[in-house]
Parts: C-alpha cells; sequence; structure tokens
C-alpha cells in the first residue's frame, strides 16, 4: 500500500524569494509511515486544489498571523508577520476542514486552526496574561520546559495520557477557540496547549514542536503514527 501523502506548509524568506521548511517536520513524517509533499504558498484561489493530491495536512509552524484575520487591531510587538502566508494557510485550512481531511497543525498551525475556525488570539502572551510561564524557552528545541494537563476523552489523552512534558517555542496562543473545535491540554499557567475538532475527523493542533521531541519521546512519535494512520485511511 502506498505511503500516506502529508501536505507540509512551507515558511517564506522574508525577500518573498524563497520558500523553507525545517528539516524536522518530514524526518516526522516519514518515520511515521508518511511521504511528504511540501505545500508552497500560492494564490489562495487555488489553495484547496493542493488537497487532490494530498491525504492529510500539516500546518507548520513560523512568524505571527496578520491581526485583521481574527478582526483584532495589532496591540504588541508582532515577529515576521507575512499576509500572504497567512491568506492561503487559511484558505487551505477551511477547505480541508471542509472536505473532512485529517489534520496536524503544530506551534503557529494551532493558530492558524483557531483563526481558521473563527477563533483569535493573544497577541502577546507577557503582555496579555499576567503570571503566564515563560513559553519562549531559552533551551535546545529537543529540551522539554512545562508541563501540560491533558483533558480525559480526547483524542490527545488516547496517546499521551494525562500528563507530558513539552517544548514551548511561541509569544502568541489560542485565546478564544473557533466553532468545532475543543481544548485537549492546558499548560500550568491555563494557556491551551492543544486543540482538536469535535467530529470524527482527526484534526489536532499542538501548540509545542513534537517534531523535534518524537526521537526522545514514544508519545511524540505515536502523535505523528496517528496522524499518518488517518490519512492512510482517508486515501482508500
Amino acid at each position: 500500500m502506498a505511503a500516506p501523502r502529508i501536505g507540509v506548509t512551507c515558511d517564506l524568506e522574508r525577500d518573498r524569494e524563497r520558500v523553507f521548511l525545517r528539516a524536522a517536520y518530514l524526518q516526522a513524517i516519514t518515520a511515521a509511515g508518511g511521504l511528504p509533499v511540501l505545500l508552497p504558498p500560492v494564490n489562495p484561489e487555488l489553495a484547496a486544489g493542493y488537497l487532490a493530491i494530498i491525504d492529510g495536512l500539516l500546518l507548520t509552524g513560523g512568524g505571527d498571523i496578520e491581526p485583521s484575520f481574527f478582526n483584532a487591531r495589532p496591540e504588541a510587538t508582532l515577529y515576521k508577520v507575512l499576509p500572504e502566508r497567512d491568506v492561503f494557510e487559511l484558505a487551505l485550512t477551511r477547505a480541508a476542514l471542509a472536505a473532512g481531511m485529517p489534520i496536524l497543525a503544530i506551534c503557529r498551525g494551532i493558530q492558524v486552526l483557531n483563526v481558521a475556525a473563527g477563533g483569535d488570539l493573544y497577541q502577546d502572551i507577557k503582555s496579555e496574561v499576567p503570571g503566564a510561564l515563560e513559553h519562549n524557552q531559552a533551551g535546545p528545541r529537543e529540551q522539554p520546559c512545562h508541563d501540560m494537563k491533558v483533558i480525559p476523552g480526547t483524542r490527545l489523552a488516547g496517546i499521551f495520557g494525562p500528563t507530558a512534558r513539552v517544548n514551548s517555542l511561541h509569544h502568541q496562543a489560542v485565546r478564544r477557540v473557533g466553532k468545532g473545535l475543543r481544548v485537549s491540554a492546558v499548560a500550568p499557567d491555563g494557556l491551551i496547549e492543544a486543540l482538536e475538532g469535535e467530529g470524527e475527523v482527526a484534526v489536532i493542533g499542538v501548540q509545542w514542536h513534537p517534531e523535534d521531541l518524537f526521537c526522545y519521546d514514544r508519545r511524540q512519535k505515536e502523535l505523528f503514527e496517528n496522524f499518518v494512520e488517518q490519512a492512510r485511511g482517508n486515501n482508500i
């Protein structure tokens, strides 16, 4: 049986002349039995066309989302805002949700997923959430830095159990949860660490970077394996 084709979104250089992707995403997908297919940003009207060549969608990390896409004005220092990437990924995500395609959304990806579903974000945790943990760790990416509590009865609980330690490389976070999504994990300070779809299709968003942890934590690899297996069912 052919390996499930996993569409992987790409980042843009600031000069917009190059697309790029951290290899860890590709390594995690191939280790889980999937075949990565890179999806560079295109005109949003063409985004849904990618769905014909993939079985699952991986939304990757990157810069901040332009606040106007969740009906807000810039209120904090924003990092690497690329509206053309935002509008493409929002269109692609909405198309994937409408088509019932399995989705795994990582870091920026969980934020794209939430905004695509009508939710919004904290633009800057430090300035908007008093007493929050440090969510942009100084240590190596491969080093977990805080605990999270997994909500019982969720898809994520079936993979991780009640708790896990994760890395953290973000200064924005999910605030109001979008339609059709539910919280599946929270950090000790109450910030949302994971979302998942309320329906039968496997839609999972995580705020940490499991692609940097899967070599060290079997459960992080199982997250990718579960996603790839759901995509396999989508290509039958």
